[in-house]
């Protein structure tokens, strides 16, 4: 396992150097870029008590979708014949934008039709804290139109005097509906938005129309309407309108976002709506407005029980510093395997006050791996567990700091031996209904296997997962029948007594347990990095002269980037990863189409859409990460496309025209091991801040043991704590508290940068509902 970290991290790992750069002043961080990064795990558990269908077939075919507002990022397996289907599906994504809500829906499967939203639960961003990191059941809200509104409008009005023919004086309204960002994707493809603007008031309606705008969600409108909001005193024609002074207070300007259906219905994209008397006090007023439902998604009306969903959600936003801000922690927390005893580490007191321990595990095990920490880190805590341990039979049964840390290490060194070894066969009891049944108490008369395939395909797995552990203890090819928990099993391993099996099994256990170094035969397979279904732009020209896009499967290994018809077939196209030269998103009005990101190299240039955002980021970053170390790579790079003789971006006509934007920084070069230890230590700083309330009873307690070694007369307080030493330990969170204190102070500083920057109606900032 040691083998698998990256070289580089080894030459990084001695924990003197971490520190070797002094903590710079407080007002140093204005001249750097603090990086703002957001990522969302957790579990989508199960739905219950979903409506049946009316009629004899009550089942449902269920899936659940996630989405960031309208886009949807994330999709489950489908769970047939359910109205209280159990899905049991892990996430875990970087999330690359901003969002307003987070939304899970609950669908039902329709191979001839669309597929019918069942219903939904929405949380409101500044929201998904409440629930963090606990299962919390969801009542399902209904799902329609008119409540699924993202974007947001930018909008200035003005109020002008107008004098008359006759040398009287008349008010006017100027509305200036500038651009739209945002706007939802429709059917997977940007919207075709246009835009109603009406002045509204107790006895008027009047409405106008912008034009529409093709494919994009981020239309620029640039469209001023005028309105006259109160007649000259010699307008005497009786109309809808009656000439009152306390009219201007009852008017209100309303903006509808639509999608042109063209031969279809226009879907409604959201609204806002604004008195016209926020020009009470200017005769200017210029903001940004996020689009609301319409008449607030109809939440008035009753409506049936749709059922409920059960989920455990963690999203966490992270404010990144330069690296110099976190030297003294990364520091204190690399020491931590060399602490005597291993209780009276930062790391591992940080995984005693933590609410949840996996919160502290990840960014913990991702640090230290990445310094060459983890082995010996996870070795002193697991001889604390065998101190600890009162039955030989549950050694490392439990869910201890020791087995977690083992188990994310493997997660993260050893996804790739997973996937070699063992994906092609899960595929194939995946994609066949064979069954492997061998408990006789299972085995029903008359069954039929095709209506039971998923619970079959479950069952398989479960033996087989069965059959591997027991192979992994190669001595129980030997146990009586009486040493196995099902006396089926017994049976079943009769065929593996040989001692050929024995053997085999043995030296498999000898080899993958060895720490000798292997020679490399230079024959190893390339590492399978990623792959899916993405669009792509066409190479060559069609007949009439357009490039179009086509759905294509790409494939990305250590070694080259692939795209096929479909997955299992020939490639159609190859670029070795040793020719890539830059990877970089492309903007949305190249081609009017969202999540785009472009593979330049030796040739020409690929563009390709990825289906959503969080994937579109995944590609971008996995690629980068493949190329980092190859010749010849791009400093500059065009963010558009090159069109009808010049560049989109630059107006440049050479098609070899240096880039006129600089590359994105650099990642980590290790293509197995993504480790971003600013982001990880950052992580490990906010757990800290969380837990201040733990971390001082784990002081108390200190104190209190080392003064009072009587009997405990409040257990409460500390009986939780694992404190060997009080003295190290309190010395240790002594020093985890200074340190926290001082990375304290250059956040506060961003938070109150950022909030004055980010004024109220700003597009950062956006004003939320009715302005007042």
């Amino acid at each position: 396992m040691a083998a698998a970290a990256p070289a580089a991290a080894a030459a990084s790992s001695e924990a003197p150097a971490a520190s070797a750069t002094a903590e710079p002043e407080a007002g140093d961080q204005d001249s750097r870029e603090v990086r703002v990064l957001q990522s969302l795990r957790g579990k989508i558990c199960e739905a219950k008590n979903l409506l049946p269908y009316l009629g004899p077939h009550k089942m449902r075919d269920c899936f659940c979708t996630i989405n960031l507002d309208q886009e949807e990022v994330y999709r489950t397996q489908v769970v047939e014949k359910s109205l209280s289907p159990f899905f049991s599906e892990e996430f875990y994504f970087e999330i690359p934008r901003t969002f307003q809500y987070l939304s899970f829906y609950v669908y039902d499967k329709n191979v001839l039709q669309r597929d019918l939203r069942i219903g939904k639960v929405a949380i409101k961003k500044e929201d998904l804290c409440n629930h963090s990191g606990k299962e919390t059941w969801f009542s399902l809200q209904p799902v329609d139109s008119n409540s699924e509104v993202q974007g947001k409008v930018h909008l200035e009005l003005k109020l002008n005097e107008l004098i008359t023919e006759n040398g009287t004086v008349c008010q006017q309204l100027v509305v200036h509906i500038k651009a739209c960002h945002g706007l939802p994707l429709i059917n997977g493809q940007s919207c075709d938005p246009y835009a109603t603007v009406s002045l509204v008031g107790p006895s008027r309606n009047d409405q106008k129309k912008t034009k529409v705008k093709k494919k994009t969600s981020n239309p620029q409108f640039n469209e001023i309407f005028y309105f006259e909001v109160t007649r000259s005193s010699s307008y005497t024609r009786k109309s809808q309108f009656q000439v009152e002074e306390e009219d201007i207070e009852k008017l209100e300007i309303r903006i509808d976002l639509w999608n042109n259906g063209n031969l279809v219905q226009d879907v409604f994209l959201g609204e806002i709506k604004v008195p016209v008397n926020v020009l009470r006090t200017d005769s200017s007023h210029q903001a940004w407005y996020l689009l609301q439902p319409r008449d607030n998604g109809n939440k008035s009306s009753k409506t049936d029980d749709l059922g409920s969903l059960r989920l455990n959600i963690c999203y966490t936003e992270d404010y990144v510093l330069p690296s110099e801000y976190y030297g003294p922690l990364k520091t204190l927390l690399l020491k931590s395997p060399d602490v005597q005893p291993i209780s009276a580490s930062a790391a591992y007191i940080l995984s005693e006050i933590c609410r949840d321990k996996n919160d502290a595990v990840l960014p913990l095990v991702r640090l230290l791996l990445h310094h060459d920490k983890l082995v010996p880190f996870a070795t002193a805590v697991a001889e604390l567990d065998l101190k600890d341990t009162q039955d030989a039979n549950t050694i490392f049964r439990g869910n201890s700091l020791a087995t977690r840390c083992l188990d994310e290490m493997m997660k993260i060194v050893g996804g790739h031996y997973l996937k070699v070894t063992l994906k092609p066969i899960l595929d194939e009891i995946c994609d066949s209904s064979k069954s492997c049944e061998i408990d006789p108490i299972k085995l029903k008369e008359g069954d039929n296997v095709e209506n039971n395939k998923d619970a079959q395909t479950i069952r398989t797995l479960t033996l087989i997962s069965k059959t591997i552990q027991t192979l992994g203890s190669w001595g129980s090819l030997s146990k009586s029948k009486s040493s196995f928990k099902e006396t089926f099993m017994c049976e079943f391993f009769k065929m593996f007594q040989e001692e050929g099996y024995i053997i085999a099994v043995k030296k498999f256990l000898d080899e993958i347990s060895s720490t000798e170094t292997k020679e490399s035969s230079g024959t190893s397979e390339p590492v399978h990095l990623k792959e899916g279904e993405m669009y792509k732009r066409a190479q060559g020209r069609t007949r009439i002269g357009k490039k179009n896009f086509k759905k294509r499967w790409f494939c990305l290994t250590s070694r080259e980037l692939t795209y096929h018809k479909q997955p299992g077939k020939d490639a159609i196209y190859t670029i070795p990863v040793k020719n890539i030269l830059a990877v970089e998103k492309l903007e949305e009005s190249s081609f009017n189409k969202k999540n785009m990101f472009q593979v330049i190299h030796t040739e020409k240039p690929l563009y390709v859409q990825a289906n959503n955002c969080v994937e579109a980021n995944e590609w971008i970053d996995v690629l980068c990460r493949v190329s980092r170390c190859n010749q010849n790579r791009l400093s500059f790079y065009h963010p558009s496309v090159y069109l009808n003789g010049n560049w989109l971006c630059c107006q440049e006509t050479g098609e070899n025209t240096l880039g006129c934007k600089p590359c994105t920084a650099g990642v980590p070069a290790d293509i197995q091991i993504d480790i971003d230890e600013d982001r990880e230590t950052e992580r490990i700083y906010s757990l800290f801040t969380l837990s201040l309330l733990k971390l001082q009873k784990m002081e108390e307690a200190c104190g209190t043991i080392a003064v009072y070694q009587g009997p405990q007369k409040e257990p409460d307080d500390y009986s939780n704590f694992v404190i060997e030493d009080s003295v190290t330990t309190f010395k240790t969170i002594q020093q985890i508290k200074s340190i926290i204190e001082k990375l304290d102070e250059p956040h506060e500083k961003y938070r109150k940068k950022r909030s004055s920057s980010a004024k109220y109606g700003s597009k950062e900032n956006p004003i939320v509902g009715k302005a007042s």
